[in-house]
């Protein structure tokens, strides 16, 4: 047993040092807008936007749970163009040709109210199915088992073909 200790002890720390390093690294490659607009000229996929904000709980909880949820986290690499962007900031953004700034009456960007339509609440996902499409703001909180039938939906383009509430009826959840 005393020589099997040492070969225990070499194995166990084999074992967590390859658990480590497959540990989840990866991220969700957000972009800035921008960038968003340019690569949507160059390939069309769906937009994923993260509004957020500094002072917000529930986009902390989001960033942590959801977005750093390793199938989430490849599905949208994989199926979206994603960017976060602050509902403050100050920056200008631009976004198909159009610059929005920073809104004193309401102290959130333009691109916010855009996204939104006038209703901003923290954390909201907008989804732009195509660069022609509206934004689709989704408000609140959405833990993995709650984004994956919508990321599915425009992923997947069954959005082109069907409603979501049709949709939904048939979809079969794998995370």
């Amino acid at each position: 047993m005393q020589k099997l200790k040492p070969l225990l002890f070499f194995c166990l720390i084999i074992f967590c040092s390859a658990t480590l390093k497959t540990g989840s690294t990866e991220k969700i490659q957000w972009l800035k807008m921008d960038e968003v607009t340019i690569k949507i000229k160059e390939q069309s996929k769906p937009v994923l936007i993260d509004l957020y904000t500094d002072w917000c709980y529930w986009c902390k909880v989001m960033d942590k749970k959801t977005y750093g949820n390793s199938k989430v986290i490849a599905y949208i690499n994989e199926h979206f163009y994603s960017a976060k962007v602050n509902a403050e900031t100050r920056d200008a953004v631009i976004w198909k040709d159009k610059t929005y700034r920073y809104n004193d009456k309401y102290q959130i960007n333009d691109f916010t109210l855009f996204l939104t339509y006038g209703r901003a609440s923290f954390p909201t996902t907008v989804i732009i199915a195509d660069g022609e499409s509206a934004p689709i703001p989704i408000a609140g909180y959405l833990e993995p088992k709650e984004i994956e039938p919508i990321l599915k939906y425009f992923g997947e383009g069954a959005y082109k073909t069907k409603n979501f509430p049709e949709f939904e009826k048939t979809f079969k959840p794998s995370w």
